[in-house]
């Protein structure tokens, strides 16, 4: 089995890029189910989108330290494999998996994507540009 060998800094443009795309994906579902929204509705949807925009950045910012360390600790040629472990690539899979199916559940209100994945989107977006100041400061 032929292994590819990169330099360790390149996992955090994979992570920023893993992170920051699905962010724009889900920003922008999030944007366009506002555009549906009545105009009345959008101040308290807009404080529930700042609730879950700043819980989620919170969070991720503990995660993409928590991800740069153990970056920082592989050797300095390393496979694209080991940008998350392997619990890391599951929970990927598992919430872009739960992402796509919540789009096909009928009885999820327009008014929760709107919300949550706008603030989740740019939560995403943050985290990947967390990611490249890594790189660019390693």
């Amino acid at each position: 089995m032929i292994k590819n060998h990169i330099d360790k800094r390149f996992l955090y443009l994979v992570a920023a890029a893993i992170w920051g795309v699905s962010g724009l994906i889900i920003a922008i579902k999030g944007i366009r189910a506002y555009t549906a929204m009545p105009a009345d509705e959008l101040w308290w949807l807009c404080l529930i989108t700042l609730g879950v925009l700043i819980s989620f950045i919170w969070m991720f910012r503990r995660i993409v330290n928590r991800y740069c360390n153990l970056i920082a600790a592989l050797p300095d040629k390393t496979t694209i494999g080991h940008t998350f472990p392997l619990r890391g690539w599951v929970l990927i899979v598992c919430m872009s998996s739960l992402g796509i199916a919540l789009k096909f559940i009928p009885c999820i209100p327009a008014e929760f994507t709107a919300s949550f994945y706008s603030g989740l989107g740019p939560a995403l977006v943050v985290a990947g540009c967390l990611f490249v100041k890594k790189y660019m400061t390693r």
